[in-house]
């Protein structure tokens, strides 16, 4: 039988529109942050709309695989002469299915990526073409309980339990069964799933997909046939869950793929490729304010590389003395990066510190680097809180009594209130 001819006498001409409306109701309701805010990153804009979609995709390939194995079966397909094998059948019959969830994979980020005029890439298509194998797996799965239960019967409880059985891994602890279920979360800025953790899920599924088609092998002896398929789907799902059982929350991530742009020294400054056109001034400000802080005897630290961790995602690795990693994308573009790395050069040595304290040392550096307006921009945001307001007011007194002292008394209180954090001294 043709694909054409299948088509059009499967589930998939009653089935598809209602499919397709569900994709579409899904990839607009989870969307939830602008397109714009991925920064073209591919593997995010890809991985977004699907995070909602995947249990769609399987429950669609296992219900309509049960479907279309209990319409064979009711036509006595199996009861015939076998002029074809019967992988050849389902292969037949199941393609319609499978090219119908792979549509609710394919399409919504294809939309994502063509309404951000993004190009897709090689990394941005590692979660849709493991979701596309763990499709093949639910309908190999569908069609065996379509082989022994009416298919009125499977087909909605098969999908129904196959939705709620992976969607609902979120929310269940330990983690393992959510890395498992083939529901991949949301990717990152600079982060890519690690072939490990697409593997686990395809490694579990498959594993069962490929024991029950091991079952329609021609051996002789049934035992024999019985005996691998369990052997491979069990080795399959214990493999899968021994590798990812502990795992935390996030599953293994590969982090900073992100083509990077540097320029100068003293510091070198490094941010991504789309924030390029911002680093040449954004790295001749920075020289300049912290160059200010050591003539104002604030400092004496001088790192030698200043880089973007943003494209670290979620794995954020820590400074060193003379290499400073700090999320710099959107202060970058908002234009406050230098007020943000000036109070990291004006590091507290301690954890809680007095509010007053934290806002006078500050606005003081503010002042020294010319980032005041920076400063009120941060400030403005807090905007209707009293007590935030009442510590700005104290703060902006200590410091104009403060500019008015010798040099020397200015940088001695600045390294006395970053050691001691406001503390009461006896």
């Amino acid at each position: 039988m043709k694909f054409s001819t299948t088509l059009r006498s499967g589930s998939m001409r009653w089935a598809a529109p209602v499919v397709l409306l569900l994709t579409l109701l899904y990839y607009t309701t989870g969307e939830t942050a602008p397109l714009s805010s991925y920064f073209h990153y591919a593997p995010s804009i890809v991985a977004e709309p699907l995070s909602t979609l995947y249990a769609l995709a399987y429950a669609v390939a296992a219900g309509l695989s049960c479907w279309e194995s209990g319409r064979l079966r009711s036509a006595r397909i199996w009861a015939l002469a076998p002029a074809r094998s019967r992988y050849r059948v389902a292969a037949n019959v199941l393609s319609p299915v499978i090219v119908l969830s792979w549509s609710v994979l394919l399409v919504p980020p294809a939309i994502s990526l063509a309404r951000s005029a993004t190009p897709p890439s090689l990394d941005s298509l590692r979660l849709p073409l493991a979701a596309m194998v763990l499709c093949l797996a639910h309908a190999v799965l569908g069609f065996t309980v379509g082989l022994w239960i009416p298919r009125i019967i499977a087909t909605p409880i098969l999908a129904v339990a196959d939705w709620i059985a992976v969607a609902f891994t979120r929310a269940v602890l330990p983690y393992w069964p959510r890395h498992v279920s083939g529901q991949f979360g949301s990717i990152g800025f600079g982060e890519v799933p690690r072939f490990v953790t697409v593997a686990v899920p395809v490694l579990l599924a498959g594993s069962v997909a490929v024991g029950l088609m091991i079952l329609w092998l021609p051996l002789r002896w049934r035992v024999l046939r019985v005996a691998v398929a369990a052997a491979v789907a069990v080795g399959g799902v214990l493999g899968a869950c021994r590798t990812c059982a502990g795992w935390s929350a996030t599953p293994p991530l590969s982090t900073g793929n992100v083509a990077m742009t540097c320029t100068g020294s003293a510091p070198r400054m490094c941010v991504p490729e789309f924030n390029a056109r911002y680093l040449p001034q954004l790295q001749r400000d920075t020289a300049g304010a912290l160059r200010a802080l050591r003539e104002a005897g604030a400092i004496s630290v001088q790192p030698r590389l200043i880089t973007d961790s943003y494209a670290d995602g979620r794995d954020q690795r820590p400074s060193t003395g003379t290499a400073w990693r700090m999320v710099l994308t959107r202060p970058v573009q908002n234009g406050d990066a230098v007020y943000q790395i000036v109070v990291r050069a004006l590091e507290f040595h301690c954890r809680q510190v007095e509010i007053v304290t934290a806002r006078s040392v500050w606005l003081w550096g503010a002042v020294k680097t010319g980032q005041e307006r920076a400063y009120r921009k941060r400030r403005q945001e807090e905007a209707g809180d009293p007590l935030a307001a009442k510590a700005e007011k104290q703060a902006r007194a200590d410091v104009a009594r403060l500019l008015a002292e010798p040099r020397a008394a200015q940088a001695a209180w600045v390294r006395r209130s970053l050691e001691t954090c406001g503390a009461k001294t006896p």
